[in-house]
């Protein structure tokens, strides 16, 4: 009876507790049983996939499970894939397509909008010739093999009218929004260091690496991007370390082990240790330090709610996820829902603009001149380089 003075009135009595920001997973269950149906979203936007790779089988899967979205045309070249795609989705009404035969996507003016995930070397065409024919263009990076090619493809969007989304995920990842949003209030005051460790299971495999474009356009421009992102600012100085000590990497003049330096101008040092081959799983990190604190994202595990302690055998915990594709699952859902907002109004900014993707290329091709000279490599941005979000 102790503690009787203490009871509180009914729970029904009192105000409802609402859930915390940070239970993303809650908010979205909540938007599918609300079934609010938003300005201008009644519309099905009908969408061409083209990739049916790791990439293109995510976004297949997000597409086909959309509300707002009808794909009609699947574009890859593997021989068989696309039938077997079709059958296990029950996509009936969807057109199988080699890529040969994609003038049927560019000329059928039913495609709203073109989702690009096929191999880095077809993107730059597909993206101008949907652009061209007045599409909406979903691209993973690279947008083009070089910056002056990207730069004409955000100018033809211009021209024409048309958004042209780069797909960095992460900005879409609910822990890495989070952590970002705590830096922006102050949390940890002028931000010293900040610190990605991104390793990568399972190791891709060779004819992937071939065609990826490199470590640096390949890996790296994700973490790039998530640190100049959170920090608001593009660095004037980069220093890179790597090695290949798989032979068969090194044999393509490629590295699957990178340190990587960034000196921002704001005196905030930035670090990117990053791995091709993580045997214990997607080890994905972030850490940012400053004179009033730390906040740091650890890894995610799948079963986070287990712990086992065993006779003497300490606290074991279930490993962490094997895969991109399982660690950044709702960061693609989410990236979708974003690109789909802007098709039907109902934004009119998107979270990643044609400027970062190209400061952001800049960067990494820095990161690639130095680890091939051994030297520091000084960055120079032009004002008009640079978008409203970003200083030097």
């Amino acid at each position: 009876m102790a503690t009787v003075i203490f009871k509180d009135p009914s729970p029904y009595s009192q105000e409802t507790t609402t859930c915390h920001e940070s239970d993303y997973l809650y908010q979205l269950n909540e938007k599918h049983v609300s079934l609010k149906v938003d300005a201008g979203s009644d519309k099905t936007i009908n969408v061409a996939l083209f990739g049916l790779g790791r990439a293109g089988s995510i976004h297949l899967s997000n597409l086909a499970r959309n509300p707002r979205t009808e794909v009609l045309y699947i574009v890859d070249d593997e021989e068989g894939k696309g039938e077997k795609i079709k059958r296990y989705w029950k996509l009936d009404k969807v057109t199988i397509l080699k890529s040969s035969e994609a003038e049927k996507v560019f000329n059928d003016p039913k495609v709203d909008a073109v989702v690009v995930a096929s191999p880095t070397y077809t993107h730059e065409d597909i993206v101008r010739k949907s652009l061209e024919k007045g599409k909406a263009v979903f691209c993973e990076k690279p947008v083009a093999g070089d910056i002056a090619s990207t730069k004409r493809c955000y100018e033809k969007a211009k021209q024409v009218g048309q958004p042209l989304f780069t797909a960095f995920n992460r900005r879409f990842d609910p822990a890495y929004s989070q952590l970002r949003d705590r830096v922006r209030k102050g949390e940890v005051g002028h931000v010293h260091t900040i610190k990605v460790c991104s390793r990568d299971s399972p190791l891709p495999t060779l004819n992937y690496l071939k065609i990826s474009g490199g470590i640096y356009h390949d890996c790296a421009v994700h973490d790039i991007d998530m640190i100049c992102w959170i920090l608001g600012e593009y660095p004037t100085q980069v220093a890179v370390i790597a090695h290949a000590h798989t032979p068969e990497i090194a044999a393509i003049k490629d590295h699957d082990t990178v340190a990587i330096v960034l000196k921002f101008p704001s005196g905030t040092t930035g670090m990117i240790d990053l791995s091709r081959n993580s045997c214990y799983g997607y080890d994905m990190r972030l850490e940012v330090f400053g004179p009033r604190g730390i906040i740091t994202c650890h890894n995610e595990r799948p079963m986070s709610g287990i712990e086992s302690q065993l006779k003497l055998s300490g606290s074991n915990y279930n490993p962490i996820y094997f895969s991109f594709a399982s660690r950044h699952k709702l960061a693609y859902q989410y990236e979708l829902e974003h690109f789909l907002d802007i098709l039907q109004g109902q934004t009119s900014k998107p979270k990643v603009e044609g400027k970062e993707v190209l400061a952001v290329s800049k960067i990494a091709t820095a990161c690639e001149e130095s680890a091939k000279t051994g030297q520091f490599i000084t960055i120079k941005w032009a004002p008009e380089e640079l978008p409203s979000s970003v200083t030097v």
